[in-house]
C-alpha cells in the first residue's frame, strides 16, 4: 500500500448534496363545451387536472403528500347571476368508482359525463375504432360533477419521496378522498353548494365512511349519496367456511342468470320478477333454515333443498350435494355453461366467455369486464388529451394492482361493514338521503346482499323513508345497457330534485 492509498481519496463531487427536487405543483386545463340534454344546449367548463394534498407537519408546515388528479365540469352561470347565487342554487357531485384499485373512468364516460363511450344497445362493443358521443343522459343539467381517481389510479400519484402504499388501505382511502373534497370545495367556493357523492362498486364503501369523515373531520354535511352496486357489508359478499350469507344472497341473482340463458326447466316461472319473488322467499325460508341447521339437516330434507336449488340455478342436484348446499360465486360462472364450453360474467352475468380448458374448476377471466375494458380505456386516454387539453407521460391506470395489498387493519379478525357508519352519518344528519342502484345480473355485488345490509342498519324508523332503491335488468355497470341507462339516469334525476 503506498501513503497515497491509506484513506479514501476525496472525490469531484463530495461535500456537495443532491439538491431536492421541486416541491409539486397544481396543474389544470381548462376547456369550453355545450351539449344538448332534454333539448337545452348548456355550456359547461371542463378542468381536467391535479391538486396537491399536502399534510400538516409542526415541524415543516404543510408538507406535500399525493398529487390527486380529476375531471370536473361545471355549468357557465349566466351573465346576470352573481357567483354567490349561482353556487347556492347549483348542487355539486362528487363520483368516484371502486377496486380498490379502479379509476373513476366508468361513472365518467358511462353514466355521468358528458361524453359518452358507444357500444351496443345490450352493452357489448362495437368493433375498434371505438367512439365517444354527446351523452344525453349526463346529469349536468341537474348537477356540476367532479371526478375523483385516489391515488395510483388514472393519473394521480405520491408525490416523490412520499410512499403510495400509505394511501392503500381502507382508512387512508377515505381520508385522501375526503380531503381532496375538502380542498376542492374550499378552493373553488362551494361550501355554499348542495353536496353529493356517488359511488360504485368499492366506491360505495368509500362513500359510506366518507359520509362520516366528511361530518366528522371537515364538518362538510352531504345532501344526498348515491350508490350503485353496493357493498357496505362485507360479510354479505365473502365465501368463507362458518359464514353462510353469501350463499344465501346470492341466490336470486344465480336464478336471474339461468333464467337468462335459458337453463331452468319448465316448471320454474318464467317470468323474471315471479322467479325472482319465488326465490327470494324460499332464501329467506326454508333454505336460510338449512344451513342454520348444518350437518344436522338430515338426510331427506338435504335432497329436498339440494333439488330446490336445482330448480333455481340450473346446476345439477347432484353437482350441489357436492358443494354441501353452497354454491361459490366463482364455480357457478364456470359450472352454469360448462357443457357449453363457455363461462358467464361476473360484472354483469348475461355476458359469456371461453377458456382454454372447459374442465376447470374456475373461469380464466371475467368475460364482462374484458368485453369493457378496451373502449373505456382507449377512449378514456383519447378524450383527455385530444377533448381535454392534459398532457401526461404517465400509465393513465384504469385499474391497477398496484394497489394491492389493500390494507384493512381496522378490521382484523372482522369483516368491513361501513353500513354503521352510513347509519351514523343519517343519524346526525337527519337531512342525507341516499338513492342505492341494483343489476339484476350482478354477481359482485348482488341485490339481495344490498337489501339484506339495509334491511340490518338499524336506521331509526323516522329516516328509512330517507332511503329509496331500484333495480335494473343489466349487471354490476347496468348504464352499459341502454335501456337501464336511461331508467338510471331518470332515477337520479328524480333523487336530486327531492
Amino acid at each position: 500500500m503506498t501513503p497515497s492509498d491509506d484513506k479514501a481519496q476525496p472525490t469531484a463531487t463530495e461535500g456537495k448534496t443532491t439538491p431536492p427536487p421541486p416541491p409539486p405543483v397544481d396543474v389544470l386545463s381548462q376547456t369550453a363545451h355545450t351539449i344538448v340534454i332534454n333539448g337545452e344546449t348548456i355550456a359547461y367548463t371542463a378542468t381536467a387536472g391535479r391538486l396537491v394534498l399536502k399534510a400538516e407537519d409542526e415541524k415543516e408546515g404543510e408538507k406535500p403528500k399525493a398529487s390527486i388528479f380529476f375531471v370536473a365540469y361545471t355549468r357557465d352561470r349566466g351573465p346576470d347571476v352573481d357567483e354567490a347565487t349561482h353556487a347556492a342554487a347549483r348542487p355539486i357531485t362528487f363520483s368516484f368508482n371502486g377496486g380498490p384499485g379502479s379509476s373513476s373512468v366508468w361513472l365518467h364516460l358511462g353514466l355521468l359525463g358528458p361524453r359518452r363511450v358507444v357500444l351496443e344497445e345490450d352493452g357489448r362493443p362495437v368493433p375498434p375504432p371505438y367512439r365517444l358521443v354527446d351523452n344525453a343522459f349526463s346529469l349536468l343539467d341537474k348537477t356540476d360533477l367532479v371526478f375523483i381517481d385516489p391515488v395510483t389510479t388514472g393519473f394521480s400519484r405520491a408525490v416523490p419521496g412520499e410512499a403510495d402504499k400509505q394511501f392503500h388501505g381502507f382508512k387512508a382511502d377515505i381520508e385522501s378522498v375526503g380531503d381532496f373534497i375538502r380542498l376542492y370545495v374550499s378552493r373553488n367556493h362551494r361550501w355554499a353548494s348542495p353536496r353529493y357523492l356517488i359511488g360504485e362498486s368499492y366506491g360505495t364503501t368509500r362513500a359510506a365512511g366518507l359520509s362520516g369523515y366528511l361530518q366528522e373531520r371537515h364538518g362538510l354535511y352531504l345532501n344526498g349519496i348515491m350508490l350503485v352496486s353496493v357493498v357496505l357489508n362485507f360479510m354479505t359478499v365473502r365465501f368463507a367456511p362458518g359464514n353462510d350469507l353469501p350463499y344465501l344472497l346470492f341466490l336470486p341473482t344465480y336464478a336471474a342468470t339461468a333464467h337468462y340463458h335459458g337453463r331452468l326447466g319448465p316448471d320454474a316461472p318464467g317470468d323474471l320478477p315471479a322467479l325472482l319473488a319465488e326465490v327470494e322467499a324460499f332464501t329467506m325460508n326454508e333454505y336460510a333454515l338449512a344451513l342454520l341447521r348444518g350437518d344436522a339437516l338430515p338426510a331427506e330434507e338435504r335432497a329436498a333443498i339440494a333439488a330446490r336449488l336445482a330448480r333455481y340455478t340450473g346446476l345439477s342436484a347432484d353437482y350441489i350435494e357436492r358443494t354441501n348446499l353452497r354454491i361459490d360465486i366463482h364455480r357457478f360462472v364456470k359450472e352454469l355453461l360448462r357443457d357449453r364450453r363457455r363461462t358467464v360474467g361476473r360484472l354483469d352475468s348475461r355476458y359469456t366467455g371461453i377458456d382454454r380448458d372447459a374442465a376447470g374448476e374456475y373461469h380464466e377471466f371475467d368475460p364482462s369486464y374484458a368485453l369493457i375494458q378496451g373502449p373505456y380505456t382507449g377512449l378514456l386516454n383519447d378524450y383527455i388529451r385530444r377533448e381535454l387539453r392534459f398532457e401526461s407521460d404517465l400509465p393513465y391506470e384504469i385499474l391497477s394492482d398496484r394497489v394491492h395489498p389493500w390494507s384493512f387493519d381496522e378490521h382484523q379478525n372482522s369483516y368491513v361493514n361501513v353500513g354503521e357508519t352510513l347509519r351514523q352519518a343519517m343519524s346526525m344528519n337527519p337531512h342525507l338521503r341516499v338513492f342505492v342502484a341494483n343489476g339484476y345480473y350482478d354477481l359482485a355485488t348482488p341485490y339481495l346482499a344490498t337489501r339484506y345490509t339495509f334491511d340490518h342498519l338499524a336506521l331509526d324508523e323516522s329516516l328509512r323513508g330517507n332511503v329509496s332503491m331500484a333495480h335494473y335488468e343489466a349487471g354490476h355497470m347496468m348504464y352499459i345497457h341502454d335501456l337501464s341507462l336511461a331508467q338510471l339516469r331518470d332515477d337520479l334525476a328524480d333523487f336530486l330534485d327531492l
